[in-house]
């Protein structure tokens, strides 16, 4: 079923049945019963995340979205700039920060050159620093996008705007998107998925992947860390798997009847809830128990059995694909270096150190399992960092939103291409700029759906995960 078929659908839904329940004229109440009764014996046999086909064929069936949050320094990680090295701390040119805006820093700040050391790695030549040298093993393997630009500058409302297409809280997240225009191959664990490390949530909380406006089947489960990922999943003591079933069944069918009243959708979202969770209390334990991994890949990512960390969570996320969950998305925090407690040293080093060796893993993991060219590998954070510095009490970068850098791999993007390219000192994209609604855009194409024609009614007007922007950049697609 196409995205205009769902939304025609569910408009229907949501404007005849209500009107004729609500108006209380005679026709409608002698319409309500036949018009309920045919739409509700179609609707039953609906599962709203079953699987659906794309607009065109599709490259990739699954995104593995890999989350930064806090945005890291793409000019200590992938930029080396010897010009701004070599003007260090000068002020930096009013032409390029006259009429631009900053979280923190005011326009006349200094420039803050790179101590990181950099070398070429792959084939394709990309500038990788010692803070990430697994990442030099996977180089060939990636698309990286040097000239990424984003519209805000603020923590919450820019990891909103990559997540959801707009600084606006409260707009349906890409996983969302997914899986109402794509569904699920999974009938024992959600569509989309969620998984935390860091030290804390990201900023933006659960608006981040949320589904808005769009029926709330299609929102991020969050799973939470160790052997139990959803509370309250386990049946009570003493209640038996055939008396919890019969629950089940007994409370579904109550909710059908409900729903033949009503043709409130939300509905059918708490039928495919009790369904889903009891079928989760197999498929869930199952999934986090990584004992079944052998030591030679639980060492290839860095994790061990028992301890929740963003090395686990990467195993997690190839397990789930396996299990066809079309959208995982893993956010790690404490990104964010302005100086202080976060810096550009030590802080910087540690975080390095969590990531780099269980992204390269994941991407090792996939090709070597043949799912890598059927699964969109994403990462990087909600914007990038300043050429200048920020003086607290100890030096870091503010928030930059003109170039920075992400990659993608699989799924039909060109591995060991390096687009983009930012000026001498990393201040502006110079060449083959890829916009956050670009990127989103073109993630949506090769999971086979047209950016422009995944909408949904919402209040009058028809909404989309890249409102009125964004383009396909074929140039990194295969």
């Amino acid at each position: 079923m196409h995205s205009h078929e769902i939304d025609s659908a569910l408009t229907l839904a949501r404007t005849r049945r209500h009107f004729f329940r609500d108006c209380g004229v005679g026709v409608g109440t002698m319409a309500l019963g036949s018009l309920l009764a045919r739409d509700a014996r179609a609707g039953a046999r609906t599962d709203p995340l079953a699987p659906r086909k794309p607009h065109f064929p599709a490259k990739a069936k699954a995104v593995i979205y890999l989350f930064m949050a806090g945005a890291p320094s793409q000019l200590e990680l992938f930029e080396p700039k010897p010009e701004l090295n070599k003007l260090h701390g000068q002020k930096v040119p009013e032409t390029f920060t006259k009429g631009k805006r900053f979280a923190f820093i005011k326009g006349d700040a200094k420039l803050l050159g790179s101590v990181r050391k950099f070398e070429k790695a792959g084939k394709c030549g990309m500038d990788i620093s010692e803070l990430l040298p697994h990442h030099r093993e996977i180089a060939d393997d990636l698309c990286w996008l040097r000239g990424m630009k984003t519209d805000v500058f603020n923590h919450g409302p820019a990891k909103c705007f990559i997540n959801t297409g707009s600084p606006q809280f409260g707009r349906p997240s890409m996983g969302a998107w997914l899986t109402y225009g794509l569904g699920s191959e999974s009938d024992s664990l959600p569509g989309f998925v969620v998984l935390q490390s860091g030290p804390r949530g990201p900023r933006g909380g659960a608006s981040l992947y949320g589904s808005g406006f769009l029926p709330s089947v299609y929102q991020g489960v969050p799973f939470l860390k160790g052997p139990s990922p959803i509370l309250d999943l386990a049946p009570p003591p003493k209640v038996s798997t055939r008396d919890q079933g019969e629950f089940v069944d007994a409370v579904n069918d109550l909710n059908r009847l409900r729903h033949d009243q009503t043709g409130d959708p939300e509905i059918q979202t708490r039928i495919a809830a009790y369904e889903m969770a009891y079928r989760m209390q197999t498929s869930a334990p199952e999934l986090m128990d990584l004992s079944k991994e052998d030591k030679k890949t639980l060492d290839m990512y860095g994790a061990v059995k028992g301890k929740p960390s963003f090395a686990a969570n990467c195993l997690l996320a190839r397990r789930l694909v396996q299990r066809g969950v079309r959208f995982i998305q893993l956010y790690h925090t404490d990104w964010d270096h302005h100086g202080g407690p976060l810096d550009l040293t030590k802080p910087l080093e540690n975080i390095c150190k969590e990531v780099d060796q269980p992204c390269a893993a994941l991407v090792k993991d996939l090709k070597r399992l043949g799912l890598l060219g059927s699964t969109i590998v994403v990462w990087g954070g909600e914007f990038g960092r300043t050429p200048m510095g920020e003086s607290r009490e100890t030096i870091g970068r503010d928030h930059h939103i003109d170039a920075y850098t992400m990659w993608v791999a699989g799924g039909g993007f060109k591995p060991g291409t390096l687009y983009g390219k930012s000026d001498e000192i990393g201040y502006n994209v110079v060449e083959n700029e890829v916009h956050v609604h670009d990127l989103q855009a073109t993630i949506l194409n090769q999971m086979g759906l047209d950016h422009t024609k995944l909408t949904f009614r919402f209040q009058g007007r028809d909404f989309r995960l890249t409102d009125v922007h964004g383009k396909v950049v074929k140039d990194v697609l295969s």
